[in-house]
């Protein structure tokens, strides 16, 4: 009887969650709708009727202003389910930095796709061409190994001489880390001179640097970091999004678009069976893995740092966030009336989260205590330190980081 108690409200707790992220999925797409048709309609009928002339008075101006052609532009690489300029409308994921400065660059990334194919996607993003995935990675993982095609690079300057500014905010700093290490080890075909020192400064906002055992209370299986329980949150997605880029909708899709273009999901090529096998969980980034979910639970984000480096010549910072305090000892949401009611239930379920007792944890030395500091996406120990993989032991390394907690939350 108990269990079928415990049952229906996990039940119930799925339903209701499945409903707040659709809702609230759907309000946003909808308000950008509503934000294009508005300005639309603002231009068609307030038509500018005549030409201003502005003229500057350049008389006195100091010769050694700085010249802003001269400083490194800044890029913005968003998180998991975020978006670049020109998607979503008139929406802007970074609050309109990049409409500050033209110097500001805000890529469009795969929302869903793994760490690493959003690091080679954000290479050609800057220097142009098509993206290649590369080979061997692109058969493991059963997908197209060239992507889209840049006409034009961003940046393609973009070399020692020339390095950049990134802002990372969650995933997006792992992102960054992942390119790095592809600029030092040389992986991009005819870009021979590639280097470390492409990169000026990595700012990372609530970087996902050691993953969220979020993952794990919404689907993510803790025995192995990469397998989707039968029923939950993850699984609704997995179908929502393949029957998404099956169907193929381009008014949708220059809207918002999961990144799974390479996967070839569309019906136009993979027709009706094709879909089927999808859904069964056959083919597709979700039968191999190739998504950000694996990246982001603890095991996947040990096999990527294991494999990562920092670099004596990039300038590090880190902002970490925090929704909690302790009381006797006890983690708890740091607020009752501070805190959005859905994001409170998530802080209290991270809080109160721990590694099942009958799983292996997942490094050496795993504390459920050191993960529950949190901001209801991200455990504050994801932002603060390196948690690697060598030798099949886990170690934590304390990052080059400087650390500032503030009481935001991250996405």
């Amino acid at each position: 009887m108990i269990r079928w108690w415990i049952s229906a409200l996990q039940l119930t707790e799925l339903f209701v969650s499945v409903v707040v992220h659709v809702v609230y999925g759907f309000y946003i797409f909808s308000s950008a709708v509503a934000g294009d048709l508005s300005q639309t309609l603002n231009e068609w009928v307030f038509k500018p009727n005549m030409n201003i002339v502005v003229k500057e008075d350049l008389r006195g101006t100091s010769k050694t202003t700085t010249n802003g052609d001269d400083l490194p532009p800044i890029v913005l690489v968003h998180g998991i389910f975020g978006f670049g300029k020109g998607k979503l409308g008139g929406l802007s994921y970074f609050a309109g930095a990049e409409k500050k400065d033209e110097k500001v660059l805000v890529p469009d990334l795969g929302s869903l796709t793994s760490i690493y194919d959003r690091a080679r996607e954000l290479f050609y993003y800057l220097k142009g061409g098509q993206v290649d995935y590369g080979e061997e990675h692109s058969k493991a993982c059963g997908h197209s190994q060239f992507g889209r095609i840049y006409e034009q690079g961003h940046y393609p300057e973009w070399d020692e001489d020339h390095p950049i500014h990134f802002v990372g905010h969650s995933a997006g700093a792992q992102v960054v880390r992942v390119l790095q290490q592809m600029l030092a080890d040389k992986a991009f075909k005819g870009y021979e001179n590639t280097s470390e020192n492409w990169v000026l400064s990595l700012t990372s906002l609530s970087g996902a640097f050691n993953g969220t055992t979020r993952t794990y209370l919404d689907g993510m299986q803790p025995e192995d970091g990469r397998t989707l329980k039968p029923i939950c949150l993850l699984q609704i997605l997995r179908l929502g999004v393949i029957i998404y880029d099956w169907l193929d909708i381009r008014l949708l899709k220059d809207y918002y678009n999961f990144g799974f273009d390479h996967f070839n999901m569309s019906w136009k090529k993979m027709g009706i069976l094709g879909l089927f096998d999808c859904l069964l969980g056959n083919t597709g980034p979700f039968a191999t893995g190739d998504w950000i979910l694996p990246d982001l639970t603890i095991q996947g984000s040990m096999q990527l740092n294991c494999r990562l480096q920092t670099f004596p010549n990039t300038y590090y910072f880190n902002y970490a966030t925090k929704r909690t305090r302790k009381i006797m000892g006890v983690t708890v949401p740091s607020s009752i009336l501070g805190i959005h009611p859905l994001l409170f239930i998530r802080v209290l379920q991270m809080s109160q989260w721990s590694f099942p007792p009958d799983i292996s944890p997942p490094y050496k030395g795993y504390r459920d205590e050191d993960w529950q500091e949190n901001d209801g996406a991200l455990n504050t120990i994801s932002t603060t330190t390196l948690v690697s993989q060598s030798n099949n032991q886990a170690v934590t390394l304390q990052m080059i980081l400087s650390v500032n907690p503030c009481n935001q939350e991250s996405g």
